[in-house]
């Protein structure tokens, strides 16, 4: 038995032996027949066949796949007989020349002509040009142009070539007349009409690309809607396919469809850590997750407790490990959350490879790394370096890949980014109870290619001039740190408040980084120089401050963001600590000014806020603070006074105080009306005072100033208007009331 299972085995073995090798025989030559435009050579070598070497079936094979896939043949077959190969191939025709019809727009033109895969001196592939049509016609939807037609014609020439034709009737741009949100019981439509990135068609946004109907922009509008609901605790929520139905020619109204659920709240919060680990280093992590419970799941919250354990893991070079989460649902609504910390394997970078940048320097890309080459491979740094440079607001897509190398131990990078135009001309004018303003600036995020930031800037009204340049060059000298410099000039005049005018100019210099999660620091020395003038009808303790300053401070500021979104925040603080400190100058005056704000959600469309705002300056070597440099109350932090004409007062003039603190409490009223849901009502409590003359304690007027009203914010054909009604409790006798003011303004 057991040696005829040995001979069935043989038999079975020769037999496929003789399958992979029937027909072998060695290539001694090799012929090639019906090209006439590309070369014997040249297609031998596409071929991959070497004389001498034997040749199966399965190597024919290979050499027709190999050709066709040069794109340069419409036929391939070979044969092998008498140790003699013989290549026939049918060449594709050569594309002669290519153009666009229907399109006068030369961008448009260019962008169209982007898409294709076949261009001219090229070969023509039918397969090739028919998903060309396809691309074309797909980049048209997205461009806005939704019902646009692509037809191709293929003219054939004499001499072999081609010439290729595309015809584009190119209709009217579909545009977005109205945005609905249909199963939304629970937020402001205008809240989520802010959140999506599609807006609806307003005359006053005729360069807006956004008002388009876009289906990649709507499905990150779902993407976005989706991100909202699950921050806000609705963890079930579900985006369903949005519908778009059209009213009239080129008018879509659009409607994104939300199932929110029920609200989800976080219940117990705990972290695991690998049994070496010391639970000391992650002490913090466990006061944040005990502080969590019982509040509204997050998905926010909980990429910052990731991001923390990232932080520690960096501090305490825990260099290889990653964390992820498990969520457990414990109730209808509560939610239980695992924190795990694992080790992974020890990895290194070998080579870090950048693609795509064609305007980017490369090593302004890399300047946003966190890694480089040779350090150990860690996903914390890997995501931290792909986030850098999406943050950087150069490119439109960036993609980040870890490849396997030929040692086990080492991966290559390879980053593929997407450029995008990085440029911005803004202008605008605007309308109030203080006059007129006008302003104008272009920036450039990318100049020179080196992702340095470049912003110019004019603005005019009817008490100053003011313009300057400002650039941010991004990790600077490799020291992760930007270097910031700043140029500026203004003109003031105040004569008719505060009694005085002057000339400004400003340089300067310095850098800014985040210190650790959330909390930024931005120290910079500053260059000034001043000219002051006082009115004739100034006191004697004001004239005597007329002429030239020159000085050099310190300033630098602590801010630290714990807001969970910059627009419309409804949770959460910030707060702000900025002090300038002379170094040198003709007068010595040090500067503190703290600000801090906090939000609360007291319901489903209503949110508090508290503020507090506190400022002090002080003269370090006897002399009075220059007028100039003293305290004015802003008009947003009283309202309910003029701008300017609160605190003490000398003669006419309004000069300012030494100190300032200022209070505000502001709730959010429900709206009750769907036609309201585009206005904000607010209702206010102000309290404040400013305070404090070096050269005459008698102008001193420490009386506290309150108010209280209601702010109406509502967006017009002509841009945001706000109005502001308040109606002061206490006053001192000098200051101004101001029961009503308004601002609206726009930019074209």
């Amino acid at each position: 038995m057991l040696k005829l299972m040995i001979k069935f085995f043989l038999f079975i073995f020769i037999f496929f032996i003789k399958i992979i090798f029937v027909n072998a025989e060695i290539v001694e030559s090799i012929s090639v027949k019906g090209n006439e435009r590309i070369t014997d050579n040249t297609i031998i070598v596409f071929s991959k066949i070497n004389i001498g070497k034997d040749i199966t079936v399965n190597d024919l094979n290979k050499i027709i796949k190999e050709l066709y896939e040069t794109d340069f043949f419409k036929d391939v077959s070979v044969n092998l007989k008498n140790n003699i190969l013989t290549i026939n191939v049918i060449e594709n025709s050569l594309v002669q020349s290519l153009r666009i019809n229907g399109v006068k727009n030369k961008k448009l033109k260019q962008a169209l002509l982007d898409q294709l895969s076949i261009t001219e001196k090229k070969s023509y592939v039918e397969e090739r040009s028919s998903e060309d049509v396809l691309k074309l016609s797909n980049f048209l939807k997205i461009s806005g142009y939704y019902f646009s037609d692509v037809d191709l014609i293929v003219k054939q020439n004499d001499n072999k070539t081609v010439d290729l034709i595309y015809n584009i009737t190119l209709k009217q741009k579909a545009v977005i007349k109205k945005i609905n949100f249909s199963g939304n019981k629970i937020f402001k439509s205008r809240l989520l009409s802010n959140i999506i990135v599609t807006e609806e068609n307003k005359f006053w946004k005729f360069l807006s690309k956004k008002k388009y109907l876009n289906e990649r922009q709507i499905q990150l509008d779902q993407r976005l809607l989706k991100n909202f609901y699950l921050n806000e605790g609705y963890y079930n929520v579900k985006i369903s396919q949005t519908s778009a139905n059209i009213i009239q020619e080129n008018n879509f109204n659009l409607t994104y469809n939300i199932n929110a659920g029920k609200k989800f709240f976080f219940n117990d919060l705990s972290l695991i850590l690998p049994t070496d680990y010391d639970p000391n280093n992650f002490k913090f992590i466990q006061l944040l997750l005990d502080d969590m419970k019982d509040k509204p799941y997050s998905l926010n919250r909980i990429n910052e407790f990731l991001n923390e354990i990232d932080n520690i893991a960096i501090t305490k070079q825990y260099e290889f490990i990653n964390a992820s989460f498990n969520e457990k649902i414990i109730d209808e609504n509560k939610m239980n959350i695992e924190f795990v910390i694992n080790e992974s394997q020890k990895l290194y970078v070998d080579r870090i490879n950048i693609i795509g940048n064609d305007i980017t320097n490369e090593t302004a890309i890399r300047n946003l790394l966190i890694v480089d080459e040779g350090d150990p491979l860690n996903e914390i740094l890997n995501n931290k370096s792909k986030n850098n440079i999406k943050a950087s607001g150069l490119f439109s897509n960036v993609d980040y890949k870890i490849l396997d190398t030929d040692n086990e131990f080492k991966k290559d990078i390879e980053i593929t980014v997407t450029e995008q135009p990085t440029g911005e001309i803004s202008a605008g004018a605007g309308y109030g109870s203080s006059g007129q303003t006008f302003s104008f600036g272009v920036k450039e995020n990318n100049f020179s290619g080196t992702a340095t930031k470049l912003n110019t800037n004019l603005t005019i009204n009817s008490k100053s001039i003011k313009g300057g340049i400002n650039v941010i060059i991004p990790n600077y000298n490799y020291s992760d740190k930007s270097l910031k410099l700043n140029l500026s000039r203004a003109n003031n005049d105040y004569l008719s408040t505060s009694g005085f005018k002057n000339t400004v100019t400003n340089f300067t210099i310095g850098t800014g980084f985040e210190y650790k999660q959330d909390l930024f620091f931005t120290p910079l020395i500053v260059f000034e120089a001043e000219d002051l003038t006082t009115d004739s009808t100034a006191s004697a303790a004001l004239k005597k401050q007329d002429g030239n300053y020159n000085t050099i401070e310190l300033d630098y500021n602590f801010l630290y963001d714990k807001r969970d979104q910059s627009f419309r925040p409804t949770d959460g603080y910030y707060s702000r600590f900025n002090q300038t400190l002379p170094l040198l100058s003709n007068d010595y005056s040090l500067s503190n000014v703290y600000d801090y704000k906090t939000y609360h959600q007291l319901s489903k469309n209503t949110v508090s806020n508290i503020s507090f705002h506190i400022a002090a300056i002080n003269s370090l070597d006897g002399s009075d603070v220059r007028v100039s440099d003293r305290i004015y109350l802003s008009p947003r932090k009283l309202r309910g006074f003029e701008p300017g004409k609160i605190g003490p007062k000398d003669n006419l003039d309004f000069i300012g105080g030494n100190y300032a603190s200022s209070a505000s409490l502001s709730t959010s009223l429900p709206t009750l009306l769907p036609e309201l849901e585009s206005i904000d009502f607010n209702i206010f409590l102000d309290a404040g005072n400013l305070w404090g003359v070096d050269y005459d304690s008698s102008l001193d007027n420490s009386k506290i100033r309150s108010s209280t009203g209601l702010s109406i914010d509502l967006l017009t054909p002509i841009g945001p208007l706000n109005f502001i009604f308040a109606k002061p409790i206490t006053k001192a006798s000098t200051d101004v009331e101001q029961s009503f003011r308004f601002d609206i303004g726009t930019t074209f």
